[in-house]
């Protein structure tokens, strides 16, 4: 009993990974060519992101680039909208750090994002957390607060 149990499981978690490989291969081939085409003039080099389509209708590609993550998202026209990685509260620049210590000593960071927008350009993404409630707040390196 107990080996026909081993090879049901065996089997099982062959048919998730299979499924999950498959579900990966769908949506490469549902990625629209302009998509394609805009990731590969932003990122030369950069030969297998991870694809997935957002509840904005945006495509996400997630890859590596000198061995961080990235996400990128792009509009079905093939435009950029954003590219954005997590970094360390230690890695945002000094003017940033003295904000946050001077309006949200408060505050929980629970995030740190580095983002490069079409529309805002550069900035820092820090989510904050109080008393159970999330909240952002996008800064530019010198302090300054964008939203």
């Amino acid at each position: 009993m107990k080996r026909y149990l081993f090879i049901l499981s065996f089997l099982s978690i062959g048919v998730v990974s299979c499924q999950e490989k498959n579900s990966k291969d769908a949506n490469q081939k549902l990625v629209p060519e302009a998509v394609k085409i805009t990731f590969q003039n932003k990122y030369p080099g950069e030969k297998d992101p991870d694809w997935n389509q957002d509840d904005h209708g945006y495509w996400e590609s997630h890859f590596k680039k000198d061995g961080e993550k990235y996400r990128a998202d792009f509009n079905t026209d093939g435009s950029w909208i954003e590219t954005e990685n997590s970094i360390k509260d230690s890695e945002l620049p000094e003017a940033i750090k003295k904000v946050i210590a001077e309006k949200y000593s408060d505050r929980e960071i629970t995030e740190v994002e580095h983002v490069d927008n079409a529309k805002k350009g550069v900035f820092y993404d820090v989510e904050f957390k109080q008393k159970g409630k999330n909240m952002d707040v996008e800064f530019r390196e010198d302090g300054t607060i964008i939203n």
